[in-house]
C-alpha cells in the first residue's frame, strides 16, 4: 500500500489532522503514520487533544521540545530526515503553519518526496509574522495545496502557482468540531465553573506579538479588565503567557480583578465547551476566528490583520487590533445588542477529511472517486471552484 506520513506538531495540528486521518482509515486504501514532532509538549496543550478527538497515539515522537525559531525548525529536519529515510513515504501530509509544517516540507522536498498542505493559501500580508514566512514557503514547494477557502485560492494564484497544484476542499477543522460538538455539549463545564450560557466571555492569547510586548499585553488586559467589569471573563492561559504575566509582575493584579478567571489550558471538548456557549471571544488565534463563525458567537480578534478574512467577510469575526480603547468599544457595543452577524462559508460542512482522503488516493494513482452530487452542486457554486476539482 502507499504509505502517508502525517506531521502534527502543535495543538491547532491535532485538530486538522484527526479528520484526515480517521477517513483514510475508513477508506482503507492508503497506508499511513501519525508523527508527533513534540514542538507542543506540555500534556495540556497536546497529549489531551489525542484522547478528545479520538486519534490513535502517535506512532513516532520526535520529542523536540521548545527553542528559538531557528533552533526548533533545526531539530525538526534533523529528526524527521531520519524518519523519512527510514519509513519511505509515498507523500507528506503537512497542516497549518507552525515550525514543525515548514521543516516537514523543507525535509520531504529535498529527499524528493510529494507534499500536500492542508490549509494552503491563508495570508495576512505580515512578514513579521513568523507563521506567514511557514505558509507562503510551505505553499511554494508542496505538490498538493488544500485550500480552505476560495480567497486562499486567489492569494496561491496571485503568487503564480500553477490552478493544476490548488485543490478547494473545505475547513477540515471544522471537522472536528461538528464531530465533537454534541459530545462537548454534554460536559459538565459550565456546571462546574458557575457560568451560564451566554453569560461569560472567553479570551485566549499566544502570539508573541501581543505577547511578548510589555505595553500590548498590559493593554490588552486591562480591556479584558473592562470587559470583566460587565460579565465573567474566563482566560486559559497558554504557559508563553503566563510566563510573561509572571515577568511583569502582573499575576497578583489579575488574579484580584473581579470578573477575570485565569485557569489552566484546556483539552478540546472542555474548551469547545466554553466557547460554544459564550456570548463574546477574544482571541488572537486564527482556528477560534473560524470556529467562532460556525458557532455563531461574536469574535473580536486582537490582532492588526488576519489571515482568515472569510471569518469577517462572511462570518462572526471583527479584527480590532490591540488599542485598549478600541477593543473595549468593540466589546461594548457587542454586550448592548449590536453584535455582527454571519453564515458559515462553503464547504465547511464537515467532510472536508474524506475530500482530502480521496484526493491523496487519486493522487497516489489509486483513481479517482466518483463526486457526490451534492458536493458538485456546492462546487460549481463556490467562486473559483471550476479551477479546483475535487
Amino acid at each position: 500500500m502507499k504509505k502517508v506520513l502525517h506531521i502534527v506538531g502543535a495543538r491547532p495540528n491535532f485538530m486538522k489532522v484527526a479528520p484526515i486521518h480517521r477517513a483514510i482509515s475508513e477508506r482503507d486504501a492508503l497506508e499511513q503514520k501519525l508523527v508527533h514532532t513534540g514542538q507542543h509538549y506540555d500534556v495540556k496543550m497536546s497529549d489531551v487533544f489525542f484522547t478528545d478527538l479520538g486519534m490513535p497515539a502517535p506512532d513516532i515522537y520526535l520529542g523536540v521540545g521548545s527553542g528559538s525559531h531557528a533552533e526548533q525548525t533545526a531539530k525538526v529536519m534533523l529528526e524527521l530526515e531520519k524518519v523519512f529515510a527510514s519509513e519511505k513515504p509515498d507523500l507528506v501530509s503537512v497542516v497549518g503553519d507552525v515550525n514543525s509544517t515548514l521543516a516537514a516540507a523543507l525535509v520531504a522536498v529535498k529527499m524528493g518526496i510529494p507534499i500536500a498542505h492542508v490549509e494552503a493559501g491563508l495570508r495576512s500580508f505580515d512578514p513579521a509574522m513568523p507563521e506567514e514566512i511557514n505558509r507562503v514557503l510551505t505553499d511554494r514547494i508542496s505538490n498538493l495545496l488544500l485550500t480552505p477557502s476560495a480567497d486562499a485560492d486567489a492569494n496561491l494564484i496571485r503568487e503564480g502557482l500553477e490552478p493544476e497544484r490548488i485543490r478547494l476542499v473545505g475547513n477540515v477543522m471544522i471537522d472536528s468540531l461538528l464531530a465533537a460538538r454534541e459530545k462537548a455539549l454534554r460536559l459538565s463545564t459550565l456546571e462546574d465553573m458557575g457560568l451560564n450560557a451566554r453569560g461569560y466571555a472567553v479570551c485566549t492569547l499566544h502570539r508573541a506579538s501581543n505577547v511578548d510586548d510589555a505595553q500590548v499585553l498590559t493593554g490588552l488586559l486591562s480591556a479584558l479588565g473592562h470587559v470583566a467589569s460587565r460579565l465573567p471573563v474566563v482566560f486559559p492561559v497558554h504557559p508563553r503567557t503566563r510566563k510573561r504575566i509572571a515577568e511583569l509582575g502582573l499575576g497578583a493584579s489579575l488574579e484580584r480583578t473581579p470578573g477575570l478567571r485565569l485557569v489552566d489550558p484546556m483539552g478540546y471538548l472542555e474548551f469547545l465547551a466554553l466557547t460554544s456557549q459564550a456570548r463574546l471571544v477574544f482571541t488572537d488565534s486564527g482556528g477560534l476566528q473560524e470556529e467562532t463563525t460556525v458557532l455563531g458567537i461574536p469574535c473580536l480578534t486582537v490582532r492588526e490583520n488576519t489571515e482568515r478574512p472569510i471569518t469577517v467577510d462572511l462570518g462572526t469575526n471583527l479584527v480590532v487590533g490591540t488599542d485598549p480603547v478600541r477593543i473595549r468599544q468593540a466589546a461594548d457595543r457587542i454586550l448592548d445588542g449590536y453584535e455582527k452577524k454571519g453564515r458559515v462559508p462553503d464547504l465547511w460542512d464537515g467532510r472536508t477529511g474524506e475530500r482530502i482522503a480521496r484526493l491523496y488516493e487519486e493522487f497516489l494513482g489509486l483513481g479517482k472517486a466518483p463526486r457526490r452530487a451534492t458536493e458538485s452542486r456546492i462546487l460549481s457554486s463556490t467562486p473559483g471552484a471550476e479551477h479546483h476539482p475535487v
